[in-house]
């Protein structure tokens, strides 16, 4: 996501901490922005997230370049969501195309469900 500062990162994050409490210990869900770390960590304390992991793509942008999401002229990552099985193999992916949108929560989280 671009950044936890922003309307829709933020109802995002809210939105999948939420649900990560009922999807059990076999899933992890990661929030990856360009937030420095104590930023994330400053917007987890105020906001009340505690079942997603933030990650800082801030100083190398290694994740944005790895997986096609970097706006390189923007040096943010775009919206995006990839669900990711035990065996490191994406099963689900949504790209928006628009910083704006919420992603597809409901298929996100039927494609989590139908591999844990």
């Amino acid at each position: 996501m671009p950044s936890i500062d922003t309307g829709v990162c933020d109802a995002q994050t809210r939105r999948f901490n939420e649900e990560a409490a009922k999807l059990g210990d076999n899933v992890v869900v990661l929030t990856v922005s360009v937030d420095l770390p104590m930023a994330q960590a400053r917007w987890c304390g105020a906001a009340g997230v505690d079942k997603v992991v933030m990650l800082s793509d801030y100083k190398t942008n290694s994740f944005g370049e790895a997986y096609g999401v970097l706006i390189k002229e923007l040096a943010l990552d775009m919206r995006s969501i990839f669900v990711i099985d035990a065996n490191d193999t994406i099963q689900y992916v949504e790209y928006l195309s628009e910083m704006t949108e919420h992603p597809n929560y409901e298929k996100a989280l039927e494609a989590v469900k139908a591999i844990s």
